[in-house]
């Protein structure tokens, strides 16, 4: 039987744990060659061995996504061997600093601009001929409830993601003539590191596990998806435009 994404190629960032790495996972498993790209090498191994368990193939990419030059580099090597992208799921991210605004230390402010915002612009403007050279390019960029909410204290992730959004949706506007399809997920709160960071405090045995994602990451990476310009909110299963969000 073909599986759902047999012959598709796919970027997934962040893919040495949490989200990512089960998106990656449930990719390969459709049948998508995964370029996996993460820092942490040792996550990457362990990712792999999961995919070729199951019968799927992976390239693996270690690589700080701060490396803008680095993100030149994967676009031009996924060129010379595949010709295209078909599927990017951009998922890398950091917390950052949780505290007042004017406490806020500038070196790790640039910090998370540089991996939530910058970096996801480096990767988009790098793969962006490929995803254009796909029959049916598919982009997932994973968001927050957070720049709709501007939670107190949480201002450099806030303002990140905000900046996130703005990105996606202007890439959206830009491709509406094109196969190119974009969404924004919302995980909601999951039982990440990142989450744990976050809230110290909290029982994660109480929050969803990060793999309950990979299915709609799956569903708006599928050539067959019409799903355009969206926010997709997990906790609520919702489809939401985005004039609906802040209301």
């Amino acid at each position: 039987m073909t599986k759902a994404l047999e012959g598709r190629v796919a970027v997934v960032t962040g893919a040495s744990r949490g989200i990512g790495y089960f998106a990656a996972k449930e990719l390969a498993a459709q049948g998508a060659h995964v370029i996996a790209v993460a820092r942490t090498v040792g996550g990457l191994e362990e990712l792999d061995d999961d995919i070729k368990a199951a019968g799927g193939s992976a390239t693996l990419v270690p690589l700080d996504m701060t490396d803008y030059d680095g993100l030149d580099r994967l676009g031009g090597a996924i060129y010379e061997r595949w010709k295209k992208l078909d599927i990017m799921v951009a998922n890398a991210g950091v917390l950052g600093p949780t505290s007042p605004l004017g406490h806020v230390d500038p070196k790790k402010f640039d910090q998370v601009m540089a991996l939530n915002v910058t970096a996801n612009w480096r990767l988009l403007r790098s793969l962006d001929p490929l995803l254009r050279l796909s029959d049916a390019g598919r982009a997932v960029f994973i968001t927050s409830s957070s720049p709709h909410k501007c939670k107190a204290y949480w201002g450099p992730y806030n303002m990140s993601k905000a900046a996130l959004e703005a990105m996606a949706r202007t890439y959206v506007n830009e491709t509406r003539k094109t196969p190119i399809h974009t969404m924004l997920v919302n995980p909601g709160p999951m039982r990440t590191a990142m989450r744990a960071l976050a809230m110290p405090g909290e029982d994660p045995e109480t929050l969803p596990h990060p793999a309950e994602l990979a299915a709609p990451i799956l569903k708006f990476s599928s050539p067959d998806s019409e799903a355009n310009g969206l926010y997709y909110d997990h906790p609520s299963g919702e489809l939401r435009e985005f004039q609906q969000i802040a209301s």
